[in-house]
């Protein structure tokens, strides 16, 4: 097994997506290629003691950022990190591709270069969040503002053998994500999504609110990107006002000192439970390869925690089953 990383995406790189690679290499056991600048990843590399035959270095002289306009960036930087890093995935220079870099940036590079998975129109990006019954899958997050009906159906497809593959779940339940439970709920998209779902193979149980994605009820939560993305930052944010609440509280003064040093282990516990890095990265569903978006600001730990999701991504081979799925008349809405 192979995985491309892009070193310089990110807010920490090229220290955390190096280390990270470093440290996958010996848990994993498989190779790493480090995109990026060559001279600064080498010298990183030298000054840490780090000499392993199934690391190998890409030079990349550019860098997309956040700021610039995706498709335009990756048309007019075609040496940068995740043009680069695109392209050698889709020549087999690798298994899958990890980046932390811009999202749109690593949407177009991959679309660009790798292509989409024959059937899907769209492809969306999926985050696991932690709910009370376990994990909740919430897709599109932000690939895609607008879609239609048969998007949906696609994400909601893709979702479901996302979540049996890597997740074990025989037959995971599929959610649309509305305003209410009712079947009349939701704008016209969502009720022509609600029909396609209803007459498909799919586990489906149908709308379900926003709370939902936490408090569980599905392990497949299907949306268009842009109230996929809102969801998540109210997610992330609550998640936020939750700790710094408790922070807060526990270090008033001395009594509920000790009763923070008392309940240290269990509130620990609790925010690694609920803490999304732990999932790693977030998956972009439909391309033809696996590509994963680490959280910018990922530290070491989240990072080799996406590298171990493209791997086992790859290893399950996900995506020849998405293929197998859509190649059947009867699912396809192509």
């Amino acid at each position: 097994m192979k995985i491309i990383i892009d070193a310089f995406g990110g807010d920490n790189c090229p220290d955390v997506p190096v280390k990270a690679a470093v440290r996958a290499v010996k848990k994993l056991g498989c190779e790493m290629v480090l995109v990026g600048d060559s001279d600064k990843i080498n010298s990183l590399l030298v000054s840490s003691g780090i000499s392993d035959s199934r690391i190998s270095v890409v030079h990349a002289s550019e860098v997309i950022t956040n700021e610039e306009k995706p498709a335009t960036a990756v048309r007019t930087k075609k040496g940068s990190t995740l043009v680069v890093g695109a392209k050698l995935l889709s020549e087999g220079g690798g298994d899958a591709f990890v980046s932390a870099g811009s999202t749109g940036a690593l949407l177009a590079a991959s679309l660009f270069n790798v292509g989409r998975i024959s059937g899907v129109r769209r492809p969306a990006l999926a985050v696991v969040l932690a709910s009370v019954e376990g994990r909740t899958l919430l897709l599109d997050c932000g690939a895609n503002a607008e879609c239609k009906s048969e998007d949906l159906y696609t994400f909601a497809a893709m979702g479901s053998i996302y979540m049996k593959k890597l997740f074990g779940i025989s037959s995971p339940r599929i959610a649309l994500l509305s305003n209410g439970t009712e079947q009349g709920k939701g704008n016209s998209i969502l009720k022509e999504t609600y029909y396609l779902l209803e007459e498909s193979s799919l586990n489906f149980v149908g709308n379900l609110e926003g709370r939902n994605i936490n408090l569980g009820g599905a392990d497949v939560m299907v949306s268009d990107g842009f109230s996929g993305n809102v969801a998540l930052k109210s997610v992330e944010g609550a998640a936020k006002m939750i700790s710094c609440g408790l922070k807060n509280k526990l270090f008033k003064n001395y009594r509920t000192k000790l009763g923070a040093l008392l309940l240290k282990p269990e509130l620990k516990e609790f925010s690694a439970e609920f803490d999304y890095k732990q999932y790693g990265g977030a998956p972009l569903l439909g391309i033809k390869m696996p590509v994963i978006k680490a959280h910018g600001s990922s530290d070491e730990i989240s990072y080799l925690k996406a590298i171990e999701q493209a791997c086992r991504w790859a290893k399950e081979n996900v995506n020849s089953e998405i293929e197998m799925y859509f190649s059947s008349s009867a699912e396809s809405l192509q």
